[in-house]
């Protein structure tokens, strides 16, 4: 009897375990997926105009059109995009009508494209707002020499480049045969398949306790029948 009781207890508390795991990634499932369909609002509500003062708590990801003039300087975000493979995102400056100057990334050429000249030239441009996260602690420090970065890194960009730390990611063509690379969002939403395999092991652990519990009795049953009998 107590080791039915050993058994038991282990069983539901192995259970319950396993229920509350499953449980708090269904809480989670609904954090990222409200995550998801803000940025999506946020990515298609426009914006009149661009504030006195962007900032990535409110803006980011805010649609906004902006008409200015593109510079030709440019640093090159090294990246891939399909179907040409290897090649660069284009950040340069851009300046609107009353002088702002932001980092506007116009785009993706294939690797053979680096050097080819292009000239920017006056351009209206819709894009999104953006404050790129995607510098960790094995990101490489850029190459200035062959003007090669690995990350785009509004903070320093903007002093590379003398604008205010703000970019603009072109959804617009803005030219020079750039193709635009506008902003997509890839955050992880694997909660309901961990929510799933949660479950599953809840199951499955309170089958085998269950099991456990069938053959042990099985088991007594002789034995109590042998005492009987004496």
């Amino acid at each position: 009897m107590r080791r039915h009781l050993f058994v038991l207890l282990i069983g539901g508390l192995g259970a319950a375990l396993l229920i509350g795991l499953g449980v708090w990634q269904l809480q989670r499932l609904a954090w990222k997926e409200g995550i998801l369909a803000d940025i999506a609002e946020r990515m298609d509500a426009a914006l009149p105009s661009l504030p006195d003062l962007p900032s990535e708590d409110a803006h980011e990801y805010r649609l906004v059109t902006l008409s200015g003039d593109i510079a030709p300087a440019e640093l090159h975000v090294l990246t891939s995009a399909r179907p040409e493979g290897a090649g660069y995102r284009i950040i340069s400056p851009f300046t609107l009508a009353d002088g702002r100057r932001l980092l506007l990334d116009r785009g993706f050429v294939p690797q053979a494209e680096k050097t080819t000249r292009r000239t920017g030239g006056p351009a209206e441009i819709t894009g999104n707002l953006l404050w790129p996260d995607e510098t960790t602690g094995y990101t490489p420090e850029p190459d200035p020499r062959r003007n090669i970065w690995f990350a785009r890194e509004v903070q320093t960009m903007a002093a590379a480049l003398e604008t205010e730390p703000v970019m603009l990611v072109a959804r617009s063509k803005t030219g020079d045969g750039i193709r635009p690379l506008p902003v997509s969002v890839n955050i992880p939403n694997d909660h309901l398949e961990y929510a799933i395999t949660w479950f599953g092991l809840a199951a499955g652990w309170s089958g085998m306790t269950l099991l456990f519990l069938l053959r042990g009795r099985r088991a007594a049953k002789p034995l109590e029948s042998r005492a009987a009998r004496h």
